[in-house]
Protein backbone atom coordinates (compact mmCIF):
# COMPACT_ATOMS: atom_id res chain seq x y z
CA UNK A 1 0.00 0.00 0.00
CA UNK A 2 1.42 3.38 -1.04
CA UNK A 3 1.20 6.09 1.59
CA UNK A 4 -0.49 9.27 0.43
CA UNK A 5 1.70 12.31 1.15
CA UNK A 6 0.43 14.85 3.66
CA UNK A 7 -0.48 18.31 2.43
CA UNK A 8 -0.45 21.65 4.17
CA UNK A 9 -2.69 24.29 2.63
CA UNK A 10 -1.25 27.72 3.33
CA UNK A 11 -3.11 31.00 3.08
CA UNK A 12 -1.59 34.31 1.88
CA UNK A 13 1.18 32.86 -0.31
CA UNK A 14 1.31 35.24 -3.25
CA UNK A 15 4.82 35.17 -4.70
CA UNK A 16 8.01 33.21 -5.26
CA UNK A 17 9.51 34.73 -2.10
CA UNK A 18 6.58 33.26 -0.15
CA UNK A 19 7.45 29.79 -1.46
CA UNK A 20 11.09 30.27 -0.45
CA UNK A 21 9.99 31.46 3.01
CA UNK A 22 7.83 28.37 3.55
CA UNK A 23 10.66 26.11 2.35
CA UNK A 24 12.98 27.83 4.82
CA UNK A 25 10.49 27.30 7.68
CA UNK A 26 10.08 23.62 6.84
CA UNK A 27 13.86 23.17 6.61
CA UNK A 28 14.47 24.93 9.95
CA UNK A 29 11.85 22.69 11.62
CA UNK A 30 13.32 19.55 9.97
CA UNK A 31 10.03 18.81 8.20
CA UNK A 32 10.62 16.69 5.10
CA UNK A 33 8.71 17.83 2.03
CA UNK A 34 8.66 16.97 -1.65
CA UNK A 35 7.40 20.31 -2.97
CA UNK A 36 6.15 23.76 -2.05
CA UNK A 37 3.93 25.57 -4.52
CA UNK A 38 1.68 28.60 -4.27
CA UNK A 39 -0.60 27.89 -1.30
CA UNK A 40 0.47 24.30 -0.70
CA UNK A 41 3.28 22.20 0.74
CA UNK A 42 3.44 18.47 0.05
CA UNK A 43 5.10 16.63 2.93
CA UNK A 44 6.64 13.17 2.95
CA UNK A 45 4.63 12.16 6.04
CA UNK A 46 1.78 13.33 8.21
CA UNK A 47 2.86 15.73 10.97
CA UNK A 48 2.51 15.04 14.66
CA UNK A 49 0.39 17.47 16.67
CA UNK A 50 3.53 19.09 18.06
CA UNK A 51 5.10 19.48 14.60
CA UNK A 52 1.87 20.96 13.23
CA UNK A 53 1.75 23.53 16.05
CA UNK A 54 5.40 24.49 15.40
CA UNK A 55 4.75 24.89 11.66
CA UNK A 56 1.59 26.91 12.29
CA UNK A 57 3.39 29.20 14.76
CA UNK A 58 6.30 29.79 12.35
CA UNK A 59 3.91 30.48 9.44
CA UNK A 60 1.86 32.91 11.52
CA UNK A 61 5.02 34.89 12.43
CA UNK A 62 5.55 35.71 8.75
CA UNK A 63 1.90 36.41 7.92
CA UNK A 64 0.79 33.01 6.61
CA UNK A 65 -1.96 30.78 7.99
CA UNK A 66 -2.89 27.14 7.57
CA UNK A 67 -6.16 26.57 5.73
CA UNK A 68 -8.37 24.13 7.52
CA UNK A 69 -11.79 24.20 5.89
CA UNK A 70 -13.11 23.49 2.41
CA UNK A 71 -14.47 27.05 2.20
CA UNK A 72 -11.06 28.52 2.98
CA UNK A 73 -9.54 26.21 0.36
CA UNK A 74 -11.98 27.54 -2.26
CA UNK A 75 -11.17 31.14 -1.28
CA UNK A 76 -7.44 30.40 -1.52
CA UNK A 77 -7.99 28.76 -4.94
CA UNK A 78 -9.78 31.91 -6.14
CA UNK A 79 -6.86 34.04 -4.97
CA UNK A 80 -4.35 31.75 -6.70
CA UNK A 81 -6.38 31.90 -9.94
CA UNK A 82 -6.43 35.70 -9.75
CA UNK A 83 -2.65 35.84 -9.29
CA UNK A 84 -2.18 33.44 -12.19
CA UNK A 85 -4.46 35.62 -14.32
CA UNK A 86 -2.48 38.76 -13.41
CA UNK A 87 0.84 37.06 -14.17
CA UNK A 88 -0.41 36.20 -17.67
CA UNK A 89 -0.43 39.93 -18.50
CA UNK A 90 -2.24 41.18 -21.55
CA UNK A 91 -2.55 37.60 -22.83
CA UNK A 92 -5.11 37.02 -20.06
CA UNK A 93 -7.49 39.55 -21.59
CA UNK A 94 -8.50 37.01 -24.21
CA UNK A 95 -10.62 35.47 -21.46
CA UNK A 96 -12.49 37.42 -18.80
CA UNK A 97 -11.61 36.95 -15.13
CA UNK A 98 -14.84 35.16 -14.18
CA UNK A 99 -14.40 32.57 -16.93
CA UNK A 100 -10.76 32.12 -16.01
CA UNK A 101 -11.68 31.44 -12.38
CA UNK A 102 -14.51 29.03 -13.18
CA UNK A 103 -12.24 27.13 -15.59
CA UNK A 104 -9.96 26.43 -12.64
CA UNK A 105 -12.55 26.00 -9.90
CA UNK A 106 -15.56 23.87 -10.75
CA UNK A 107 -18.26 26.06 -9.24
CA UNK A 108 -20.68 28.58 -10.66
CA UNK A 109 -19.14 32.07 -10.65
CA UNK A 110 -22.05 33.65 -8.78
CA UNK A 111 -21.55 31.12 -5.95
CA UNK A 112 -17.80 31.81 -5.89
CA UNK A 113 -18.39 35.55 -5.96
CA UNK A 114 -20.91 35.45 -3.09
CA UNK A 115 -18.70 33.12 -1.04
CA UNK A 116 -15.61 35.28 -1.60
CA UNK A 117 -17.46 38.47 -0.65
CA UNK A 118 -18.91 36.96 2.50
CA UNK A 119 -15.53 35.66 3.71
CA UNK A 120 -13.20 38.43 2.51
CA UNK A 121 -15.49 41.44 2.93
CA UNK A 122 -14.80 42.62 -0.64
CA UNK A 123 -15.65 41.41 -4.12
CA UNK A 124 -13.45 39.28 -6.33
CA UNK A 125 -13.08 42.27 -8.65
CA UNK A 126 -11.95 44.55 -5.80
CA UNK A 127 -9.39 41.95 -4.72
CA UNK A 128 -8.26 41.57 -8.34
CA UNK A 129 -7.71 45.32 -8.75
CA UNK A 130 -5.73 45.59 -5.49
CA UNK A 131 -3.53 42.61 -6.45
CA UNK A 132 -3.01 44.00 -9.92
CA UNK A 133 -1.87 47.34 -8.49
CA UNK A 134 0.44 45.52 -6.05
CA UNK A 135 2.01 43.78 -9.05
CA UNK A 136 2.44 47.18 -10.74
CA UNK A 137 4.13 48.54 -7.59
CA UNK A 138 6.47 45.55 -7.51
CA UNK A 139 7.41 46.05 -11.15
CA UNK A 140 7.92 49.79 -10.61
CA UNK A 141 10.23 49.24 -7.65
CA UNK A 142 12.20 46.16 -8.67
CA UNK A 143 12.31 46.17 -12.47
CA UNK A 144 13.62 48.65 -14.97
CA UNK A 145 10.51 48.58 -17.17
CA UNK A 146 8.65 51.40 -18.83
CA UNK A 147 5.03 52.06 -17.89
CA UNK A 148 4.04 50.70 -21.30
CA UNK A 149 5.79 47.39 -20.56
CA UNK A 150 4.31 47.27 -17.06
CA UNK A 151 0.80 47.94 -18.37
CA UNK A 152 1.22 45.09 -20.86
CA UNK A 153 2.62 42.69 -18.24
CA UNK A 154 -0.23 43.40 -15.82
CA UNK A 155 -3.03 43.24 -18.40
CA UNK A 156 -3.96 46.91 -18.65
CA UNK A 157 -5.12 48.01 -22.07
CA UNK A 158 -3.05 51.22 -21.93
CA UNK A 159 -0.74 53.30 -19.76
CA UNK A 160 -3.64 55.72 -19.23
CA UNK A 161 -5.86 52.91 -17.87
CA UNK A 162 -3.04 51.70 -15.59
CA UNK A 163 -2.39 55.23 -14.31
CA UNK A 164 -6.08 55.88 -13.64
CA UNK A 165 -6.51 52.61 -11.70
CA UNK A 166 -3.23 53.15 -9.84
CA UNK A 167 -4.28 56.64 -8.72
CA UNK A 168 -7.75 55.41 -7.73
CA UNK A 169 -6.27 52.69 -5.48
CA UNK A 170 -3.16 54.41 -4.09
CA UNK A 171 -3.96 58.12 -4.39
CA UNK A 172 -0.72 58.57 -6.35
CA UNK A 173 0.27 58.41 -9.97
CA UNK A 174 2.82 55.72 -10.88
CA UNK A 175 5.51 58.38 -11.32
CA UNK A 176 4.72 59.94 -7.92
CA UNK A 177 4.93 56.47 -6.36
CA UNK A 178 8.22 55.80 -8.13
CA UNK A 179 9.67 59.11 -6.98
CA UNK A 180 8.52 58.51 -3.40
CA UNK A 181 10.06 55.02 -3.22
CA UNK A 182 13.26 56.18 -4.95
CA UNK A 183 13.71 58.85 -2.26
CA UNK A 184 13.43 56.19 0.46
CA UNK A 185 16.04 53.94 -1.13
CA UNK A 186 19.66 54.71 -0.35
CA UNK A 187 22.66 54.00 -2.48
CA UNK A 188 24.89 51.20 -1.18
CA UNK A 189 27.80 53.58 -0.78
CA UNK A 190 25.69 55.77 1.55
CA UNK A 191 24.91 52.93 3.94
Amino acid sequence: MVKKPARLLIQNMVCQRCIMTVEDILNRLNIDYTSVTMGEATLTKKLTGEELKAVEKALNKVGFALIETRVNKVIEDIKKAILEYINMGLDSQRQNLSSFITDRISYDYSYLSDLFSSIEGRTIEQYFIVQRIEKVKELLVYDQLSLTEISYRTGFSSVHHLSAQFKKVTGLTPSQFNKMTAEKRKSIDLL
